[in-house]
């Protein structure tokens, strides 16, 4: 594919990356890196990542084909918006917000149909942020969770479909809640998991450090990412991640009863079935 003009709000790790995977294959001709900050702007700009940079979001978008917003959840309904009048009327629009019901659902409630806005939401990026870290074979290997919903636009769903295709990325169709209620247990409960375990074990003092190996680094790895990312995705997603915090309490409990009554068959099992199911999820 190629594409005259790609605007993208937000230019941080997912945006950034975005730009340069865009520009280093050559698919589009102009990325117009729109943001709130001068400072990340003008980081985007020096390395690559973007070829203008606009703090006014009308002036930025005018003249944009496709429009990918990278801001973070609580921010894309606002954007989706503003977009619905200041983008072209020919302009497809997605984001790579990590929820999608709440964003998809005001979408076919405001925009008119067929819909030209398609969510996204691609599975990659890092503990790290800013367009400093955004590097062109992000999406490379990675999937991107495409909207499966009625009333879209099928040239917008399918250029969409086609722009992550041609950054490296394999595409699953799934519906908004569906898929909030999976990410809830692949991804954003295990970040709450993550934060929680780094806090026990800070709690035990200068010994820690030095006694902390390789599975406390991998199983806290994501601890590392920036707050206010998973604030809003925590409220954007409450429902799902309020279910799945249950479940994971649920399965702490029985541990908990096991470990407590000395039962090591039931101790046993619990490791047994979490190997077998991360199998099934993982593939490895």
């Amino acid at each position: 594919m190629h594409v005259d003009s790609v605007a993208i709000i937000g230019v941080g790790l997912l945006g950034g990356s975005l730009g340069l995977a865009l520009k280093a294959r050559g698919l589009v001709g102009v990325v117009r890196g729109v943001g709130r900050r001068r400072e990340s702007l003008s980081k985007a700009l020096e390395v690559g990542a973007i070829d203008s940079a606009h703090l006014d979001l009308s002036g930025g978008v005018q003249d944009a084909d496709v429009i990918v917003v990278c801001t973070p959840a609580s921010q894309v309904i606002a954007m989706l918006d503003v977009l619905r009048d200041a983008a072209l009327p020919s302009a497809f629009v997605t984001d790579v917000a990590s929820t999608k019901a709440s964003i998809c659902a005001h979408a076919h409630a405001t925009w008119s149909a067929p819909r030209r806005f398609v969510g996204s939401h691609p599975m990659a990026g890092s503990e790290k942020f800013g367009p400093e870290h955004a590097y062109a074979n992000l999406y490379e290997g990675a999937v991107v969770a495409l909207e499966k919903s009625g009333g879209l636009d099928e040239h917008a769903r399918e250029t969409i479909r086609e722009l992550w295709q041609c950054v490296g990325a394999r595409i699953v169709e799934v519906e908004p809640v569906e898929h909030d209620a999976i990410v809830a247990r692949t991804s954003h409960v295990p970040h709450v998991a993550a934060a929680a375990l780094a806090v026990i074990a800070s709690r035990q003092g200068a010994n820690a450090r030095p006694l902390s190996g390789k599975g406390f680094r991998d199983a806290t790895r994501i601890a590392a990412s920036r707050s206010e990312v998973w604030r809003d995705i925590c409220l954007t997603n409450r429902e799902a991640v309020l279910n799945g915090l249950d479940e994971f309490a649920d399965e702490l409990r029985q541990i908990r009863a096991a470990i407590d009554r000395r039962d090591a068959v039931a101790i046993e099992a619990f490791f047994n079935t979490g190997r077998i199911a991360r199998a099934e999820v993982a593939g490895t």
